[in-house]
């Protein structure tokens, strides 16, 4: 009897355990001897089982701070303080290096709201991504959307009175594996500022320049959202798969690498195209695995 009752007791818990313990011993499996340190969260949409190594480790976000950046915007356009298409003009003050193409506007070039959004999820471009900081209310209110919408750790730290200290050690943002991927599934839910919102910003992030990372090893005919951050001794990649079998989302952030190379040889690029490969090949080809074993 005690031991029927002990075993009610546990049945709660057991029914709702949903972490994919052969998922993780696989891509153990692919990050060991990794020159860095490795975070990958993976969660299968339709069956609810995940997968987590070093998931709530704090990571660099590099360019991926951008997707919160693009829900501040999307908040300002929300309560009418922003319109979508609306008119502005750009000035080569503001004019910063690295990825993008508006760096090379000409000075007084007459632009919209719509074109800085496009240009910063479509090709991470780092002049309309600062540009849409500050319009979003800054780095502080952005911030306080993330803790709305429960993240305790995604934060924007460059240009952001008080974080300082955080941008020493992670740069422009910072984040964990299963935040990202949490707020990209909330977007994909529509519940993230409203539903009308959280569709123009998950479309946005389907039409991705920067398709040679994890995004090259998803069959060109699935549709996928997704946004990649690089900086020298990091480099990670947020993607949702439209898969046939049930979509999935995967959050794989790397951080103190020891290879620094800006090449397709770099070894936490293969590493991320690798894991992509592993999971398309896992939720949509199961039977691989199982010739393996």
């Amino acid at each position: 009897m005690i031991r029927y009752l002990l075993l009610l007791l546990f049945l709660p818990a057991l029914a709702f355990s949903q972490q994919d313990h052969k998922l993780e011993k696989g891509l153990q499996e692919i990050i060991t001897g990794f020159q860095g340190d490795v975070g990958i969260y993976v969660s299968n949409l339709k069956t609810g089982r995940y997968a987590a190594i070093n998931a709530d480790s704090v990571f660099p976000t590099a360019s991926i701070i951008k997707i919160p950046i693009l829900v501040g915007v999307f908040d300002k356009i929300e309560k009418g303080e922003l319109q979508y298409h609306q008119p502005l003009v750009y000035r080569d003050s503001i004019k910063y290096g690295g990825a993008g193409l508006m760096q090379f506007f000409k000075d007084s070039t007459v632009t919209e709201l719509s074109v800085l959004v496009a240009l910063m999820m479509s090709y991470s471009d780092n002049t309309t991504s600062l540009w849409n900081q500050a319009l979003a209310g800054g780095g502080q209110r952005i911030n306080e959307l993330m803790q709305q919408y429960g993240l305790q750790v995604t934060r924007v730290n460059s240009r952001t009175p008080g974080r300082e200290q955080m941008r020493e050690v992670y740069g422009w943002g910072m984040t964990t594996p299963r935040e990202m991927a949490e707020l990209l599934v909330k977007i994909r839910q529509g519940a993230i500022i409203s539903e009308n919102a959280s569709s123009r910003m998950y479309r946005l992030m389907t039409h991705g320049y920067y398709d040679e990372g994890g995004l090259s090893q998803i069959p060109p005919y699935i549709q996928a959202a997704h946004k990649s951050g690089s900086v020298d001794a990091s480099r990670s990649e947020v993607i949702l798969v439209h898969a046939p079998h049930g979509e999935y989302v995967f959050y794989a952030g790397t951080k103190n690498n020891k290879d620094q190379r800006w090449t397709n040889e770099n070894e936490a690029e293969q590493l991320i195209r690798k894991i992509a490969a592993y999971l398309w090949d896992y939720f949509e080809h199961p039977q691989k695995k199982k010739k393996k074993a």
